[in-house]
């Protein structure tokens, strides 16, 4: 028995196994989860089972098992998730996943979205490297009202 490749803590069996043997995965994050074991194993049935119809016809297991034999995953590090619980029809998770593929060292950042079809969770889409929402900062200008309110200019009050 050896632990699962998802970082849970948990053994194989008793985690994304049970997935893989035909378990539907409860949340979103279980899904994804269980979709990097499958990476990790190399099981392109099971990633191909849990594509969204329309993703499913650009998913060839030919190619990914070819790619799979020169591509070792080190380590899931997921970021943070958005609704995709039990009672949810859709569901993001952001994550990082690492890899080397034959002497490259490599980085996958992702936004996957999961959504319900036939009440099981699929991947539909993704977005990669995903950036924050950037933070905007207005200089204030010497002339301009203080920001504080005291309705001095800000050179006179804040900006003093």
């Amino acid at each position: 028995m050896s632990n699962c490749p998802c970082g849970s803590g948990q053994i194989l069996e008793a985690c994304c196994g049970l997935y893989h043997a035909g378990t539907p995965a409860p949340t979103a994050e279980a899904l994804m989860r269980s979709r990097y074991t499958a990476f990790t194993l190399g099981n392109g049935a099971y990633l191909a089972k849990t594509l969204s119809t329309q993703q499913r016809s650009d998913f060839n297991i030919e190619e990914f098992e070819a790619s799979a034999a020169n591509t070792k995953w080190q380590g899931l590090d997921i970021r943070q998730t958005s609704d995709g619980g039990e009672k949810d029809e859709t569901g993001t998770v952001e994550f990082v996943a690492k890899y080397r593929e034959g002497t490259q060292q490599a980085i996958h950042h992702e936004l996957a979205m999961f959504k319900r079809e036939e009440g099981n969770w699929v991947f539909a889409d993704c977005q990669m490297n995903p950036k924050g929402e950037q933070r905007v900062v207005e200089k204030v200008g010497r002339n301009d009202p203080c920001p504080c309110g005291s309705g001095k200019k800000h050179k006179k009050c804040c900006g003093a």
